[in-house]
């Protein structure tokens, strides 16, 4: 099992991954609304978009924009469950218990994090 900080090692190496980077406009989201608040957004979404066995629109329930949590997600390869299959190893058509949505959550969190800080 790897950890956050090796997970986001990994995503760097991607070309596609890296080249996700919150926005001005994204930051300033996260700045006013608060870290906590952006937590229970993420925390939200995997639930209701990634956690479910069966996903009718499994590869096209994250946009790419409108919300730092969604590009996170894409950063992350956290946006489907094929992706979460691929980098992740996670099974497709099983539900996510919580323990693996917190995983997912504290992974899309670090990138955030991270992200507020450069620049």
């Amino acid at each position: 099992m790897q950890t956050i900080r090796q997970a986001l090692e990994k995503l760097q190496r991607s070309t596609f991954r890296a080249g996700f980077h919150l926005t001005e406009k994204d930051k300033a989201y996260v700045r006013e609304h608060r870290i906590d608040t952006v937590e229970r957004h993420a925390e939200d979404f995997v639930r209701t978009r990634l956690a479910p066995a069966v996903i009718p629109n499994d590869g096209k329930q994250t946009p790419m924009r409108g919300h730092p949590v969604f590009i996170a997600q894409h950063a992350c390869a956290c946006c489907c469950r094929n992706c979460l299959n691929k980098w992740y190893r996670v099974p497709k058509g099983i539900a996510l218990d919580a323990e693996m949505q917190h995983r997912i959550v504290a992974l899309l969190m670090a990138w955030i994090k991270r992200e507020m800080q450069e620049g």
